[in-house]
């Protein structure tokens, strides 16, 4: 018989989600909006309903701006505005719906969700579990393996290897290279200039990976890619900033603190927590009613 599928939850994605897209109406007794706690939860309940999954665990950024990957480049996420406190207050109320739910949650004071995420998926991988990447963020892509899947919940896009590969035009384990070479606007990662996608695909479809890259940087120019020899001046010019994009693209897989109480298996709902959660948030009903089923 197969063991469960190990589902991995990068929170930050769904809070912003249901901010944006909930409007501020919802509020508590305070008058402080809620509908980005309100927004979540619902999340929560629709992916249980459907999944009836038994090992789940909810990542979160302990900061939405810092993490060690800044102290390597302190532009990362720079081009970012801090969150207002109305939302900070949320992620808080989200973290205490998830965890009254049953869940597990997990945050690093130095390491962002995705370093989280990426432990968790290599300890229950090795374990025999498949693992399902539960995000719309394209770096999580990069810890697919045979059997796993990148779940964009909200448009139901369910992806493995080959709609990976189909998609970036490189494998998941390619990914960081991938990102390091084109850059990331979302997180302020420059990359190599004048390397866009088409050219990061067709290098590492050639090379393999990045250092394979900087190794045989002559070979470049004999390459049928459009502008091969000034793409290999390129790739020589800026081979510091590459490195360095790689060293923030490539998730880490040994969070000590994740590694140190990994379990993940569901445990029962906290009735009384959750109803005065909920009474505090001014929760309706219906929304309280499908927590305490699911």
């Amino acid at each position: 018989m197969s063991l469960p599928t190990v589902y991995l939850i990068d929170a930050s994605v769904y809070i912003f989600r249901a901010w944006f897209s909930i409007p501020e109406d919802f509020q508590n007794s305070q008058g402080q909006p809620t509908n980005a706690a309100y927004g979540f939860c619902g999340f929560l309940c629709s992916l249980l309903e459907q999944t009836e999954a038994s090992h789940v665990a909810v990542a979160f950024d302990e900061s939405l701006i810092t993490s060690y990957r800044n102290e390597i480049y302190p532009d990362y996420k720079a081009n970012r505005e801090p969150a207002p406190e109305d939302l900070k207050r949320q992620f808080q109320w989200a973290r205490s719906i998830a965890e009254v739910m049953g869940l597990r949650c997990f945050v690093d004071s130095r390491f962002e969700a995705d370093d989280l995420i990426g432990t968790l998926a290599g300890h229950w991988r090795a374990r025999g579990h498949s693992i399902c990447l539960v995000s719309s963020d394209k770096d999580l892509a990069q810890l697919v393996e045979p059997g796993d899947q990148w779940w964009d919940f909200s448009r139901n896009r369910k992806w493995g290897e080959i709609q990976i590969e189909e998609k970036f035009g490189v494998r998941p384990n390619q990914i960081a290279d991938y990102l390091a070479l084109c850059g990331d606007t979302v997180d302020n990662i420059p990359g190599v200039p004048g390397v866009g996608p088409k050219s990061a695909s067709a290098l590492l479809q050639h090379f393999g990976d990045l250092d394979s890259i900087y190794q045989r940087l002559e070979e470049i120019q004999h390459l049928r890619i459009r502008g091969a020899k000034s793409l290999q001046k390129k790739l020589d010019e800026h081979r510091e900033a590459a490195e360095m994009a790689k060293r923030l693209t490539l998730i880490q897989t040994d969070v000590a603190s994740a590694l140190s109480n990994p379990e993940i298996s569901r445990n029962v709902i906290d009735t009384a927590s959750l109803n005065r959660l909920f009474d505090d948030l001014q929760f309706g009903g219906m929304l309280r009613q499908r927590c305490l089923r699911v």
